[in-house]
């Protein structure tokens, strides 16, 4: 992140043995691989996410989401974040999700894959991060 611009966001405290330990241990850490090659990590997180209770914006709607977080990609293949995504809408039909300002690429990624910008939330150290949603519509 550093080499792309985004030199603040996951500082060593943001992403600790804990925390890491805390998603495998729930079942929502989950890894992409290629011949045990790994090429991306995210955590889905298939309830609430408290910071996400308060946005300087408006949310889509309020109804029930699940939240991605922690989305990593190696940088050795392209469409990581398509995978991560179309996972996650197998699983639910509405992701909440957030940025670092910094993080472009990411911003780029959200709005490729068709994500709102809401407005800004809060972390509970108080730094804000851009808070984005999507739903997918149900085709009955």
């Amino acid at each position: 992140m550093k080499e792309t611009g985004n030199p603040e966001q996951w500082q060593d405290k943001d992403l600790s043995r804990e925390l890491l330990l805390s998603d495998i241990e729930k079942g929502n850490l989950y890894v992409i691989e290629d011949n045990d090659d790994i090429l991306g990590a995210f955590a889905f997180i298939p309830e609430a996410d408290p910071t996400y209770n308060y946005i300087d914006g408006s949310w889509l709607d309020e109804l029930p989401y699940c939240a991605v977080h922690r989305v990593a990609s190696s940088g050795k293949r392209g469409g990581i974040f398509k995978i991560i995504m179309d996972y996650a809408f197998t699983r639910t039909d509405c992701v909440k999700i957030d940025t670092h300002d910094d993080n472009l690429i990411m911003q780029h990624q959200l709005k490729k894959y068709g994500f709102t910008h809401c407005g800004t939330i809060y972390l509970s150290d108080g730094r804000p991060r851009l808070a984005y949603q999507l739903r997918k519509k149900i085709i009955k």
